[in-house]
């Protein structure tokens, strides 16, 4: 079992705050839930490819926002659930142009369902709204973890707060 070090649960931890203050910003303009959510916290999901420990902090923080979501415990449960893969599934990427893909594909799957689902249940109309809410959730995520997030990280990698994982990052340099 790898060891966790206190600066990697603190980063977590900050993320994790980070992320419901966002929201919560996100949540006064109306961003943050619906078809078309643009939610800038989800930038920080770029984040567990520095520090794997940051996936869980994010998944925290998305559980918090998601106690103001309009669509109730699905998406307290399942939104969050989609973060927390994205963030495990970031922490395995190799390569830093393909950390942001996650989130996209997490989020533009399950949460595209659990809006699809919301609205008409399995009826015969659910794959047209999944694959429309897939879409819409999907490339509002895409614009938020490549405009936003992958900058983000680049910063952080400049500034080398996780000296432990600059080997992975010369690597996709």
């Amino acid at each position: 079992m790898k060891h966790i070090t206190v600066r990697q649960i603190t980063f977590s931890a900050l993320v994790g705050a980070m992320y419901v203050t966002l929201c919560y910003f996100g949540n006064i303009f109306g961003l943050n839930f619906g078809i078309f959510q643009c939610r800038f916290a989800e930038a920080l999901t770029v984040l567990p490819f520095l520090c794997p420990t940051a996936a869980w902090g994010l998944f925290a923080g998305c559980i918090l926002s998601n106690l103001l979501s309009p669509y109730g415990l699905p998406d307290l449960i399942f939104g969050s659930l989609a973060t927390l893969l994205a963030g495990l599934l970031t922490a395995r990427c190799k390569n830093r142009w393909l950390a942001p893909l996650p989130p996209v594909l997490c989020n533009g799957l399950i949460v595209g369902a659990l809006l699809a689902w919301s609205e008409t249940g399995f009826t015969a109309a659910f794959p047209g709204l999944f694959a429309f809410n897939a879409l819409s959730v999907g490339g509002a995520e895409l614009l938020v973890c490549y405009v936003l997030g992958l900058p983000l990280l680049s910063l952080l990698e400049r500034m080398k707060i996780f000296p432990e994982n600059m080997e992975k990052i010369r690597k996709t340099a």
